[in-house]
């Protein structure tokens, strides 16, 4: 929604007025002077809860997922194991024989097969699992901020209205585009063309209109549309952001509009950082008015459309 800021002086006067078309606090900005997976612990755990102590001690594994454990003894055998002699220690010595198991019938169960040289076989219970270490949270890249571009505005005509007030300079779409840009860049958005940073003439007739009110009362036919004029001649042209005053130029309007949070929303769009390709900054500013207004008083609109 589109937004007014007035300040200046009409003859001797000094006048300031803000006309936001949308209710919004003034938040001050630093000004520029035109020109310029969580993390787990390390976790040892051991299952069952209560292990009782083999003898001899059981052997220490690291969990992994191609080591199965061996199956659990049946709760009705009452067995022994008795230690295994390291198969590195005398060169082909044949295993011990494993001592028979006796079932609580008085059955004999034949003797477990002899274990791989190279692994012990353990019970279930007595193998102590370790929890593998969480990943280190890798650090996250802030984002760069976009940086400034070069480039050029098409100009504007310089025309002049019937009542003789001067109109948009391409001077004056320079000065805007540049400043416009920079206070983008330097808040982290992202800056739009210069060659979409144009001049508007349906706002700089709205603007004339103005101008031309012949009351001595700057602000008489200043606003937006709905405003009147003096003499009642109706309204035409085209709305926008509003900014005027005495020793304006596209420069300072442009920091003026940022400076209100309203304006900032309707011609900044902070909220807008993706390509700006397709958007255009329209603008247009007049000099002076009827009957007395200095050429250093102005009245400038701007608006941000699709293009």
């Amino acid at each position: 929604m589109l937004r007014s800021l007035f300040s200046g002086a009409a003859i001797a006067a000094v006048i300031i007025v803000a006309i936001p078309a949308i209710p919004a606090a003034v938040t001050a900005v630093p000004s520029m002077e035109p020109g310029g997976a969580p993390s787990a612990s390390l976790i040892e755990a051991v299952e069952p809860a209560s292990v009782p102590t083999p003898t001899p001690s059981p052997t220490v594994m690291d969990a992994d997922a191609t080591d199965e454990p061996a199956a659990a003894p049946s709760t009705e055998d009452v067995a022994k194991d008795e230690p295994h002699e390291d198969a590195t220690d005398g060169a082909g010595a044949a295993p011990a024989p494993e001592p028979e198991r006796t079932s609580s019938g008085g059955a004999t169960s034949a003797a477990s097969a002899p274990a791989p040289a190279n692994r012990t076989v353990t019970e279930e219970s007595d193998v102590v699992y370790r929890a593998l270490p969480a990943p280190l949270p890798t650090e996250l890249a802030t984002p760069a901020c976009p940086a400034p571009i070069s480039g050029s505005t098409a100009g504007a005509p310089s025309a002049t209205s019937e009542r003789g007030v001067a109109g948009t300079t391409s001077e004056d779409l320079a000065s805007f585009a540049t400043r416009y840009n920079q206070i983008r860049v330097a808040n982290c958005l992202p800056p739009v063309p210069f060659g979409n940073i144009r001049y508007d003439s349906c706002m700089e007739q709205r603007l004339f209109w103005m101008a031309e009110d012949p009351s001595t009362d700057p602000m008489s036919a200043w606003g937006h549309i709905g405003s009147q004029r003096s003499d009642g001649v109706p309204s035409v042209g085209c709305d926008g952001n509003l900014a005027g005053g005495s020793g304006n130029t596209g420069a300072t309007v442009a920091d003026k509009w940022w400076a209100s949070s309203g304006h900032r929303a309707s011609l900044y769009k902070p909220g807008n950082t993706g390509s700006m390709a397709g958007t255009c900054i329209l603008f247009a500013m007049t000099h002076g008015g009827v009957p007395n207004e200095p050429y250093s008083f102005t009245r400038a609109a701007a608006r941000w459309v699709s293009c």
